[in-house]
C-alpha cells in the first residue's frame, strides 16, 4: 500500500552542508545507538513516564487510523495506537532492529527527521519526546507536511523547561536515561515554529506530574492534580496539537453543497420567512426541516411553504424521538450536502448570517465553526437573565474542558463537514447518546477528533412568534450532569 522508498518519495528539502550539523546528527545516532542496547538489558525507571505516554496517546488517536511516528525508537507508542497503517521512523539502526522483531506488523524506516523520504497521506503524525533532540524543528516540520492532507493532527510532547534541573540531576545519579544536550522550548516556542512550518496549532495543555511507578498516588497525581492549578505550573511535558495551515493544504476544487437542517416544534409562524431569508450558498442548498410534535401547525406550514416555493431544494421530516439533539441527528443522517448547517426556527440567529459560517468553513479557518450570542449586544427579550449567567458558566467550563475556546457552548447555529460529522457520530458511543440539545454531542464530538473549532459572534435576536421550549431548571441541572461526565471522558483521562 505504501512505497518507502527514498525514489518514490519526491524532492525533498535538501540536507544542507553545515559540519555542524552533519557530526549532531552523527553524534545522536551513535548515542541513541548505545542507548536502545542498554534498555534492551536493563528496566529502565521512566516505565511508569512512557505508560502514561501511551495512555494519553491512545485517546488521542482513535483505533485504526494510518499513523506514522517520527522518532518512534523501539516502535512501543506507535503499537499502542493500534493503528490499522502504522509507519515509523528513526534514525537509530539499533532501535529500528529491536522494533522490527517485536512489531512486524509495523513498517519501520531508518531516515533522519531533517529530510523525511515518505511521500503517503496520514490521519495522525506524532512527534513524542523527539523536538527536544533535533538540529532545526522547523525543517523537521516542514518536512511532515509532505505526509499529511487537510485532515491529518500532528501530535507533539516535548519536555517542560521547569523540568530541566530535575532531569538533570536525575541523569547524573542514573535514574534517567542520559541524553545529550537538549532544545528546551516554550509552548510559544513551538507555535512559532509549527506556524514557520505552515502548520497551525489548535491547542495545547500539560500532563504528569509523578513520573514514577507509584501505586495510587501515582494515578490520582496525573489524572486529577496535572489537570488544576497550580499544579500545572510544574508538570513534566507539553503536549500541542497541530493541523496544516489552511493556505497550505485546502484544494477543493468545486464549491461543496449545503445543507440547512431547521429543528421546528411549534414554530408555525416563523417557517414563511425561513423559505424567504435563507440564502442559497456553495454548490445548492436544502432545506431539510424536521417537526417534532408541535401543538401548532407547525407540520402544516411546512408543507405549503415547500409547496409555494417549488424553486427550493426543500423536505420535512417527522420526528419519532424527542428533544433538539434527536432532530438534528435525524436531519443530518437524511442530509445529501457536503456541508451541515443547524438554523433554529425561531429566527432568535438571522438566516442571513449562514453565508458567514459558510466562508469560515471553506476557506479553513476553521473545521467546527460555533455561533456565539454572547459578544454583540442582544435585543430586550432575547435571553433571560439566568438564562445568560448560565451560557456563560457553560462556556468557561467548556473551554476548560476542551482545551479551544468556546464562547457559548448552546448557541444554535453551528457549522461542520458532513464527512466530520460522520465521524463524530461514529465515535458517538464514547459519550453516550444522552444529549437532548444536540450541542454537547457535537462539540464533545469534534473536540474528540481534535478539530479547530472556530467562534464566529453573531447578533442574538427577540423572538417574534410562540415561545422557548427550554426548560432553563431542569436543562441547566442536565447540563451540568453532562459536563461533569465529560470531564472524567475528556479532561481527566
Amino acid at each position: 500500500m505504501f512505497d518507502l522508498t527514498p525514489a518514490a518519495a519526491g524532492p525533498v528539502r535538501s540536507a544542507r552542508s553545515d559540519p555542524a550539523e552533519g557530526a549532531y546528527r552523527a553524534r545522536r545516532q551513535s548515542h541513541w545507538d548505545r542507548v536502545a542496547k542498554a534498555l534492551a538489558t536493563s528496566r529502565s525507571l521512566g516505565g511508569a513516564y512512557h505508560r502514561r505516554i501511551q495512555r494519553i496517546y491512545r485517546f488521542l488517536v482513535p483505533a485504526g487510523q494510518r499513523v506514522l511516528e517520527v522518532g518512534c525508537g523501539s516502535g512501543r507508542l506507535l503499537d499502542a495506537v493500534k493503528p490499522s497503517v502504522g509507519v515509523g521512523v528513526d534514525f537509530s539502526m539499533e532501535s529500528l532492529r529491536q522494533a522490527r522483531a517485536r512489531y512486524p506488523h509495523l513498517a519501520f524506516v531508518q531516515a533522519d527527521a531533517h529530510a523525511l523520504p515518505l511521500r503517503p497521506m496520514f490521519d495522525t503524525i506524532i512527534l513524542s519526546d523527539l523536538v527536544n533532540d533535533l538540529w532545526d524543528v522547523e525543517q523537521a516540520f516542514n518536512q511532515l507536511l509532505g505526509a499529511a492532507d487537510e485532515h491529518t493532527r500532528l501530535i507533539l510532547n516535548f519536555y517542560s523547561r521547569v523540568w530541566e534541573p530535575p532531569l538533570w540531576a536525575a541523569q547524573r545519579l542514573g535514574l534517567a536515561t542520559h541524553v545529550l544536550a537538549q532544545n528546551w522550548l516554550t509552548v510559544q516556542d513551538m507555535y512559532n515554529l509549527l506556524r514557520l512550518a505552515d502548520w497551525e496549532p489548535t491547542r495545547n495543555w500539560v500532563e504528569i506530574l509523578l513520573p514514577l511507578d507509584v501505586p495510587v498516588i501515582g494515578e490520582v497525581v496525573n489524572r486529577f492534580l496535572a489537570k488544576l492549578w497550580p499544579f500545572t505550573q510544574a508538570t513534566l511535558t507539553h503536549f500541542v496539537i497541530a493541523r496544516p495551515a489552511a493556505t497550505s493544504k485546502r484544494s477543493r476544487r468545486q464549491p461543496p453543497r449545503v445543507s440547512v437542517i431547521v429543528p421546528a416544534r411549534n414554530e408555525a409562524g416563523n417557517i414563511a420567512e425561513i423559505f424567504a431569508r435563507t440564502p442559497e450558498m456553495g454548490a445548492g442548498t436544502e432545506l431539510i426541516f424536521v417537526e417534532g410534535h408541535s401543538h401548532d401547525d407547525t407540520f402544516g406550514a411546512i408543507e405549503r411553504a415547500i409547496a409555494a416555493n417549488p424553486a427550493r431544494c426543500a423536505r420535512v421530516l417527522k420526528q419519532q424521538g424527542r428533544g433538539k439533539g434527536d432532530a438534528v441527528r435525524l436531519g443530518f443522517a437524511e442530509a445529501q450536502g457536503d456541508v451541515l448547517m443547524i438554523l433554529d426556527a425561531d429566527l432568535t440567529v438571522a438566516p442571513e448570517d449562514l453565508p458567514r459560517f459558510y466562508d469560515a468553513l471553506v476557506s479553513g479557518k476553521g473545521e467546527f465553526i460555533n455561533g456565539v450570542r454572547l459578544v454583540y449586544p442582544m435585543e430586550k427579550q432575547a435571553m433571560r437573565f439566568f438564562n445568560l449567567i448560565g451560557n456563560k458558566v457553560f462556556s468557561m467550563a467548556f473551554t476548560w474542558l476542551i482545551g479551544q475556546p468556546v464562547k457559548d457552548s448552546l448557541c444554535g447555529t453551528k457549522v461542520l463537514w458532513a464527512s466530520d460529522y460522520q465521524r463524530i457520530a461514529a465515535n458517538r458511543s464514547f459519550f453516550g447518546d444522552f444529549d437532548p440539545f444536540g450541542d454537547f454531542d457535537l462539540l464533545f464530538g469534534a473536540a474528540r477528533l481534535n478539530l479547530e473549532i472556530v467562534d464566529l459572534p453573531i447578533r442574538y435576536r427577540e423572538r417574534t412568534y410562540g415561545q422557548t421550549n427550554i426548560q432553563r431548571w431542569k436543562h441547566g441541572w442536565l447540563l451540568l450532569r453532562m459536563v461533569l461526565f465529560a470531564a472524567r471522558r475528556i479532561k481527566f483521562v
